[in-house]
Formats: C-alpha cells, sequence, structure tokens
C-alpha cells in the first residue's frame, strides 16, 4: 500500500521523490499546491507535467475523509461526521468564538479509557488514526473556512490523545512545519485524561505544544469514579509527572474540570482543588456537565457555578469559566458519539 501524501514531513516526500529522479523544483512545486494552496487532488495541480502526476498517483494516496454530515448550532459552532477510508467515522468540531476560530480533532476512532461523563467513552476504542487522517482534519477545516484563518488546534476529540502519542507526535510536526501549515505552539493543545507515561514521553520529545489534563476531580476516590483511568495513574503520581512536564515547557498547564451539580463542587472539593493546584503554574477551565442522554448526572444551576467561583477565588492562578460550545447539536466537550 502506498504511503498517504499526510502521513509525510515534506523531507520524507523530497526523499522518495528524489530517488525517483524526480528535479527538486518539481518536489517544492507539489509541496506549494497541497499545503499553501489546499490543492491534493494531482489533476487539479496545473503547473505540474502529466508524466510527474502520473508518478506520483502511483508512489502516494491522495485521498480525503469523506464529509459525510453536517450540522451547525446557534452559535456558530459546527460539527463534522468524516468517513475515514475503512469506513470508520469520526468527529471534528469547527469553534469560532471572540475572534478566533478553534478546532476540535479526534485522534481514535472511539476512546478506552471509559470516562462515564464522556459519551465517546460508550463507543469503545476501535483504532488509533494514522497521521493522515489527523492532519486531514486540519486540512478539510482550512477549506472549509477557505479565508476565515484557523486559529488554535485543540486535540479534545474523541480519543486520548497519548494513547496514540507516536502519531499524534508527527501530526504536530507537519502542522508547525514552515513547508507545512507552520502553526505556532502557542495554537496548539493536546488534551489528556492523565496518561503519566505519555505526559513523560512528551517532555522528552522536545516538542512545543500546550498540555491540558482533564481533572474534574481533586480528590482521589471521587476521580476514580469519574474516571477509571485514575485508578491506574493517581493523583499524587500524577501531579509529580506534571511538575516535571512543567519543567520542560515554557506554556502553563491547563486543568480542565467540568463542574457536575451535587457530584464536585462541594467545600471538600473546592479545598482539594486548591491544594492541588496551589503548587503549580497553571490555568484552570471550569465548564458545565454537558448532558449526554443515558448518564445519570446533572448539569449545575448558573447559581451553583457562581458560587464554586466565588469558592475558588483563593486560587492564585488565573481561572475561566469557559461556556460550552454547540452543546445543542451534541458538539460540546464529551458530546462526541457520532450523534447526528
Amino acid at each position: 500500500m502506498e504511503d498517504h501524501i499526510l502521513d509525510l514531513l515534506p523531507q520524507e516526500i523530497a526523499s522518495l521523490l528524489l530517488a525517483e529522479r524526480i528535479q527538486k523544483y518539481r518536489i517544492d512545486q507539489l509541496l506549494n499546491w497541497i499545503y499553501p494552496n489546499l490543492i491534493i487532488e494531482p489533476e487539479q495541480m496545473t503547473n505540474l507535467p502529466a508524466d510527474f502526476k502520473k508518478k506520483i498517483i502511483q508512489i502516494f494516496d491522495f485521498r480525503l475523509p469523506e464529509i459525510i454530515k453536517k450540522k451547525k448550532a446557534g452559535d456558530g459552532t459546527s460539527k463534522y461526521l468524516l468517513k475515514l477510508a475503512d469506513n470508520n467515522l469520526i468527529e471534528m468540531v469547527i469553534i469560532p468564538n471572540l475572534g478566533k476560530t478553534t478546532l476540535c480533532i479526534s485522534s481514535q476512532v472511539g476512546c478506552s479509557r471509559g470516562c462515564k461523563f464522556c459519551a465517546t467513552a460508550s463507543l469503545g476504542l476501535k483504532r488509533n488514526l494514522k497521521v493522515s487522517e489527523i492532519v486531514a482534519q486540519v486540512y478539510l477545516a482550512k477549506r472549509i473556512l477557505k479565508d476565515k484563518k484557523l486559529t488554535n488546534i485543540v486535540f479534545m476529540g474523541m480519543g486520548e490523545p497519548l494513547d496514540n502519542l507516536p502519531n499524534v507526535l508527527k501530526t504536530i510536526q507537519i502542522l508547525q512545519h514552515e513547508k507545512c501549515f507552520s502553526f505556532s505552539p502557542r495554537r496548539i493543545t493536546i488534551s489528556t485524561c492523565g496518561i503519566i507515561a505519555g505526559i513523560r514521553k512528551l517532555a522528552e520529545s522536545d516538542l512545543k505544544v500546550k498540555l491540558a489534563v482533564s481533572l474534574n476531580s481533586a480528590i482521589q476516590e471521587k476521580r476514580e469514579e469519574l474516571m477509571p483511568v485514575a485508578k491506574l495513574y493517581p493523583l499524587a503520581e500524577l501531579k509529580n509527572a506534571l511538575l516535571s512536564f512543567r519543567k520542560e515547557t515554557a506554556f502553563r498547564i491547563t486543568f480542565e474540570y467540568v463542574m457536575i451539580k451535587d457530584f464536585n463542587m462541594g467545600k471538600e472539593d473546592v479545598k482539594a482543588l486548591l491544594k492541588f493546584l496551589g503548587d503549580i503554574s497553571c490555568k484552570l477551565n471550569v465548564i458545565k456537565w454537558n448532558e449526554v442522554a443515558g448518564l445519570p448526572y446533572k448539569s449545575p444551576t448558573n447559581a451553583d457555578v457562581e458560587h464554586f467561583m466565588k469558592a475558588m477565588e483563593k486560587l492564585s492562578s488565573a481561572i475561566t469559566y469557559r461556556q460550552s460550545r454547540g452543546a445543542e447539536i451534541a458538539a460540546a466537550c464529551g458530546q462526541l458519539a457520532g450523534n447526528y
């Protein structure tokens, strides 16, 4: 099976084509079509000779996932269901907000981590996404947006990114490469449920990227109830790994806290959270739980949120209440499960 063109860094594409005695300027033309011009179909590359097009079609796969469904919310958030070459389905979400446009991308078909509040967990894990399948989500989003700039990319869609770390790391290399999308490290965030081995490997990779951790409780027993991964990676061990990670990056760690009524918003929850975050250079994002049919949790009221935020004012780090986007089309955090 031929390599997909989006699986490869520019130097890897060049190496394969130079071995075929292709002139370097032709390779540069090819890359210019694919990335700056967002033309991946060889037949549309008008300044390439027919024999070169025939050659690259033999060497590379150029197919993109098919957009088979789209939903748009009143707030402008759009959710897309993509069909992969093997007929598996994934989702991506485009979120416009206050002059920024964020793309939420998937890294796996389903997820194995079983977080109790997340709809994707109900799917189980089918497989990891290939590099090309992750890059293709960015590719498609940029085509959809046309002249409107894509400003941020978050690995917060379906799957646990650190369970597919080699492919996620190479994807980020491609996204940041000057001959590809030249994305700033400040504009790319990997979100994890707390895979310690993956956090350490990410630190060792020397790749510049932001890290977000889905925390949801700083009380071990409660976190285990919500997130089975906490039994494998207890809070104390997770914190040590994050303190080590923080030494290797210029970016503060972001903690994500899904507020669930009558579960993780009480006095003891606030006290534990303040203690856990107190000595970490970080940001805390809090968000209401987005209701998922069949799950036993409740979303807090605005008064509940106001009370929780007031109690968290003692935190020395920045805290942000993030409004859910796209909840009406099941496109918000924790809702991605192919429901249209």
